[in-house]
């Protein structure tokens, strides 16, 4: 198997061939090659990491396969602790998959799901027993009487009795053999918050703040979400003969090193799996980020020192000594563990140096290239074509990621004379309150009715209108009028945007891609239309520069579609001779940056350029001040963006380089598909 460097930029790069992995994505360690240690003694749970989120749904799907196929050929049942959410949606898939291409049977397969929200009706759109039918049950050959999902009807007064009863089915069917475990950013497993103790059984329990905001989405709103859940107890799931934890994403390492790494206790449920016999917790990287063998692998055995981890390894010890790069001593590397690289590179003076130049020479304020006519004696020399002005393409996965994530880099294109253009590739119509839709129907037919343009057709609308959303649920799917509507709003406002930034209406792209198109939180599959799409627009504006965003913190969530469209659109033109001089750049979004040893580009935005992009974010009313799907920051999003942007600035400042304002920060593609 290839080395892999652990937390680098070549998490979005190639993906391995078959004969690199036996079949499957990389994974990093359990005795396999790699440039960090093959024992991880501080892990206290087995721990594989896969380079992508599929290949861990593939491997878990496969080792489901493997269990129900070998109890069919001796004629016995299987038992099959089932979970919920977006983590587990591929392995399902993966089993539909298998259902329909290699014959695996589910008659012989009992099923109990490991929560439910309270109370909930089985046909809801937020329904666990409705999640479970559209992506597994409908789908493959199981009785639907072996199927077991907390049932949210049940009256209060009854609930104890029915938990009891569910656990006795449990034991009634020979207990679970294979537990499915999701991991909520509280550390939870099922519902089982902070505070449930390991002998705690299937009960009725209040949700944590923490989860009912990241359930907010599926809701459409906080103040929609149910605030009680039956669950399984952490000694229900402890019960199981086999348990398999999944985590996927940035969002939820550091809570997945806490239970891997950490102490058992309580205020993290998932830790109590340190005590089951067979447990395997599977990571993606991003999930994996914290833990000791990628975030510091030096601290836990002997590495291989690629240039990457040098980088990360030097600049980490500068933060934590509180010195400039070129100020680290020799002291200072041999009292925090890094003996061996200083052994290995021998001098400090040039290792510091290395470094430094390797951070310096991604810091530019020109992202489009310099013109020959402004090139000076001793500017960096840049691995970018001649070609000025350059033809941009930005691709923004909802109509204000462009401004809120690379808004200074995008006014810094247009200012510096190329020609920009922005593509907004889903049209963010469920991101918006059903009172600005009310605002705007309201507007049109008082403007039409005072212009005398079709009055009597405004205010029907109006009323219908406003007569479907007086009498709407929350999170029931809007009519196809009102998400046009939302849609215009979402619209108006990136165009609104885009002309703060300097960008042509004529280059502004609305792509509205289809996979989005559903009305609800949960989306379509990426479709052929959806790539069509993104390629056309490469074959019109023939781009030297590409931008798109790579924040893959949520695997399954718009983001994520949205760049992997771009990607396969990217495959498509691959051999079309514009595309050798053309070069993608991912940016990040509102959450979080690029770490500095993942640079390949930095740009420093001025004090001016900052607020013309916060004045740029402020065009998007919509999501300003309380947006519908905020996350789980609770700041706006300007001052998201503000404090990232200020921040990566003061970080570089701290490492001995110029003091900017803010910075944007890139990473380079290098050719790999998503998954």
């Amino acid at each position: 198997m290839a080395a892999i460097e652990p937390n680098s930029s070549a998490e979005l790069g190639r993906n391995p061939s078959s004969d690199e992995t036996g079949g499957g994505g990389r994974y990093i360690g359990n005795g396999q090659t790699c440039d960090v240690p093959a024992h991880f003694g501080v892990e206290r749970i087995e721990t594989v990491v896969f380079e992508r989120a599929a290949d861990v749904s593939i491997a878990i799907a496969q080792e489901i396969a493997t269990l129900i196929r070998d109890r069919q050929a001796v004629g016995e049942g299987c038992v099959l602790g089932l979970a919920t959410g977006s983590t587990p949606t591929q392995v399902y898939g993966e089993l539909v998959r298998m259902h329909r291409e290699q014959g695996l049977s589910f008659a012989n397969v009992v099923t109990f799901n490991l929560d439910e929200y309270w109370p909930m009706e089985p046909e809801a759109l937020q329904s666990y027993r409705r999640f479970m039918n559209e992506h597994l049950f409908d789908h493959i050959d199981i009785d639907l009487a072996n199927t077991h999902v907390p049932d949210g009807t049940i009256a209060f007064e009854e609930i104890r009795s029915y938990c009891a009863s569910y656990e006795q089915a449990i034991v009634d069917a020979g207990g679970i053999d294979l537990q499915l475990l999701g991991l909520g950013r509280t550390g939870h497993i099922g519902f089982n918050e902070p505070g449930s103790g390991v002998d705690s059984r299937t009960r009725l329990i209040h949700l944590d703040r923490v989860t009912l905001k990241d359930a907010a989405s599926d809701f459409f709103g906080e103040e929609n979400v149910p605030t009680r859940a039956m669950t399984m107890g952490v000694g229900s799931i402890l019960d199981a003969r086999r348990v398999v934890l999944m985590a996927f994403g940035e969002a939820k390492a550091k809570v997945a090193a806490s239970a891997i790494e950490g102490e058992i206790t309580a205020t993290i449920a998932a830790s109590f799996l340190q005590r089951h016999p067979d447990a395997t917790v599977y990571l993606d990287e991003g999930a994996a980020a914290s833990l000791s063998r990628l975030a510091m692998p030096w601290s836990v055995g002997q590495v291989l020192w690629s240039e990457q981890l040098v980088k990360k390894a030097v600049i980490w010890l500068a933060g934590r000594v509180s010195k400039a790069i070129l100020k680290l001593e020799a002291e200072d590397y041999n009292e925090n563990g890094l003996q061996e690289l200083l052994a290995e590179r021998g001098s400090v003076y040039d290792l510091n140096l290395e470094v430094f130049r390797s951070v310096q020479r991604s810091i530019t304020g020109w992202p489009g290239g310099k013109p020959a006519g402004r090139k000076r004696s001793g500017d960096i020399d840049r691995p970018t074509n001649e070609v000025f002005p350059k033809r941009i393409l930005v691709f923004s996965p909802h109509p204000d990621d462009d401004v809120i994530s690379m808004g200074g880099t995008l006014i810094r294109l247009v200012d510096q004379g190329h020609e920009v253009h922005v593509a907004y590739q889903t049209s963010g119509n469920i991101a918006v309150f059903d009172s600005e839709a009310l605002r705007f129907a309201d507007f049109v037919a008082h403007f039409n009715a005072t212009f005398g343009f079709g009055a009597a057709e405004a205010e029907a609308l109006e009323r219908r209108v406003t007569d479907v959303l007086r009498k709407k649920s929350p999170g029931e799917v809007d009519i196809p009028e009102v998400q046009q509507i939302k849609g215009l709003i979402r619209r108006i406002e990136a165009t609104d945007a885009g002309r703060c930034c300097g960008v042509a209406d004529e280059n502004i792209h609305f792509l509205d891609l289809p996979f989005y198109e559903t009305g609800r939180v949960t989306k379509k599959p990426l479709g052929d239309a959806d790539v069509a799409i993104i390629t056309d627009l490469l074959r019109t504006v023939k781009p030297h520069q590409i931008y798109a965003a790579g924040d893959l913190s949520d695997p399954h969530g718009t983001h994520r579609t949205c760049l992997a469209a771009v990607f396969e659109g990217m495959e498509a033109v691959a051999k079309e001779p514009w595309v050798a001089e053309c070069v993608l750049w991912l940016y990040r979004g509102a959450w979080q940056e690029w770490a500095i040893e993942q640079f390949d580009m930095a740009v420093p935005v001025s004090p001016g350029e900052l607020k013309r992009k916060i004045t740029a974010i402020f065009k998007h009313q919509s999501q300003k001040d309380k947006a519908l799907f905020p996350g789980t920051d609770d700041r706006e999003f300007w001052q998201r963006a503000e404090q990232r942007n200020r921040g990566t600035a003061k970080h570089l400042d701290q490492l001995g380089f110029a003091e900017y304002e803010a910075v944007e920060a890139f990473v380079k593609w290098d050719g790999r598909r998503l998954d």
